[in-house]
């Protein structure tokens, strides 16, 4: 058996297992999806959405990239966030990083890595942004843990910048947009204390400070 046999296999025990517990889950989730989260996380392998919040297929939408980065020219994360807000009516927008992110490590490494340095350019700049802070830190791992709960913030920001979230809020959509890390080594989330409901909150989030939470 090939290593691509074994994953219909799993798809197939995990199929009648869902079958068992629900009958009819298949049947009235093909009819359609009625998330109320839109989840824009990193692509790490290791930060699957719907299990690290233990919910089900069609109770959370989905957005992942390196690094968990939200960009006014990234059309393919913007695509998603107006499916999600106009169309689904998410009332949660959730950004999620998480510790040890490789993608904030390589940003920090500053290596010639070819065309993703590109997008890296995006950390590098709240970086440069919180430069007198992270010069401050000694260890290695405390400083892309670091930069991880600052990215993070700046994204719960740019997202709240979006045309798409503003004119939500504009025709009175009950829509909040929260900054969340993961931590690996135990499994648990962590809230940054950003979450925004409104224009008049989303103007002050850059202003915040983003205290460094327990880890």
């Amino acid at each position: 058996m090939t290593d691509i046999d074994e994953l219909f296999r799993n798809n197939r025990t995990w199929a009648e297992r869902v079958r068992a517990a629900a009958p009819d889950f298949f049947e009235q989730l093909a009819l359609q999806q009625r998330p109320e989260y839109l989840w824009i996380g990193c692509s790490d392998s290791r930060v699957p959405a719907n299990e690290i919040v233990g919910l089900l297929p069609g109770e959370i939408f989905v957005h992942r990239n390196v690094a968990n980065i939200v960009v006014h020219t990234d059309f393919n994360c913007l695509s998603v966030l107006q499916f999600a807000v106009e169309l689904l009516k998410v009332r949660h927008v959730i950004v999620c990083g998480h510790y040890g992110c490789g993608g904030i490590s390589a940003a920090l490494a500053n290596s010639d890595l070819g065309l993703i340095d590109n997008w890296l350019r995006n950390v590098r700049d709240i970086q440069r942004l919180h430069a007198e802070e992270l010069a401050d830190i000694d260890s290695h791992d405390a400083l892309v843990n670091r930069l991880c709960e600052l990215n993070v913030a700046a994204q719960v920001a740019n997202v709240c910048d979006t045309t798409i979230v503003r004119s939500a809020w504009a025709r009175g959509q009950e829509l909040s947009v929260h900054g969340w890390v993961y931590a690996l080594r135990d499994g648990l989330l962590r809230d940054l204390g950003t979450v925004v409901s409104s224009a008049d909150e989303a103007d002050t989030i850059r202003r915040r400070p983003v205290a460094p939470v327990e880890r």
